[in-house]
């Protein structure tokens, strides 16, 4: 029997399967399972896309035994349960667990999913579970922060120091590079029109301007970055106390934001609100954390070693695949 793991997110869906020894043995993607961002109908099929792909040739998805679905908008209980009566359709001879997206990140930088996880990648999520089981994730509670978020700040800063309320600022060039816009008014206008508008995640492109150009001093660049460090630190020190964690702990930080020039900027203000708590930056990517969920689920002996040694590369992973 195959083991699945899948990571759904915004703006991309990434399944593994692998055996029960840990050995993976696929990879396939597919785009948003969010349900609060598209149809239920839409998200399983992307679901689907990316579960089959996944799957070695001459398997089914029969063939599966165990999955766990670590998805973006499976966050009240109901939305749990209607994800997982509509996989249990899907992979009809699994046992089929759905958790929040910040609890499979979370999996993916532990040994056994205890801590605080704080993944910033095209969204942000908060997550964490204490040594006696309980989790908690930020979901509805207010954390509005990512990579769309934080551009969509860099650009207000751009507008106000356009019309002078604000401070000038180097962002205004990187944001008409990035958008291949002429003047501050054309890029508004292309992010607020009634027809043929950019998407509002198309805001995320300008961030690793963003985070490079606060990492060279830029006041404004400083400003934002730092106001969503902090709301990842006020959110993640949340997290640790309701599950009743107290230091030490692992901290565990993901998404591809994390990973850039300037990242540190927003990491400080983290590691400051958690004293105690032992930063992770892990290679593995959440997808995997699904994977390991799955593997702990099946009761199967396996060796993380053969998991990480058999994953995709770090390119598969990408908002585009190999980028």
């Amino acid at each position: 029997m195959l083991v699945l793991g899948v990571d759904g997110g915004n703006t991309k869906t990434v399944a593994l399967a692998a055996r029960p020894d840990g050995a993976v043995v696929g990879a396939g993607r597919g785009g948003c399972a969010d349900i609060y961002e598209t149809p239920l109908d839409v998200a399983i099929a992307e679901i689907e896309a990316a579960a089959r792909a996944s799957l070695p040739v001459g398997a089914a998805l029969q063939d599966v035994g165990t999955a766990v679905f670590s998805l973006a908008g499976a966050d009240w209980g109901e939305d749990k349960e209607q994800l997982r009566a509509a996989l249990s359709v899907l992979v009809p001879g699994a046992a089929v667990t759905v958790v929040n997206d910040a609890i499979g990140a979370l999996r993916a930088g532990t040994t056994d999913g205890v801590g605080v996880a704080v993944v910033c990648g095209t969204g942000g999520c908060v997550g964490s579970r204490g040594w006696d089981g309980r989790e908690w994730h930020s979901s509805w509670w207010g954390l509005h922060t990512g990579a769309s978020a934080m551009g969509r700040d860099a650009l207000a800063a751009v507008y106000a120091a356009e019309l002078e309320s604000g401070p000038a600022t180097t962002l205004t060039a990187a944001a008409l590079e990035t958008f291949r816009e002429p003047t501050v008014e054309s890029l508004l206008h292309g992010f607020s029109r009634r027809n043929g508008r950019r998407h509002p995640r198309e805001a995320g492109l300008l961030t690793p301007s963003l985070l490079r150009l606060a990492l060279a001093g830029d006041g404004a660049a400083v400003t934002v970055v730092r106001d969503h460090g902090e709301k990842l630190a006020t959110m993640a020190w949340a997290a640790a106390r309701k599950v009743g964690l107290e230091p030490p702990y692992p901290l565990i930080l993901l998404g591809g934001v994390m990973r850039g020039a300037g990242a540190e900027l927003l990491i400080e203000p983290i590691a400051d609100r958690l004293p105690g708590a032992e930063s992770v930056r892990p290679t593995r990517e959440p997808a995997a954390g699904a994977l390991l969920l799955a593997l702990d689920r099946a009761g199967a002996a396996y060796d993380p070693a053969v998991v990480d040694a058999t994953m995709p590369s770090h390119e598969f992973f990408g908002t585009l695949p190999g980028a």
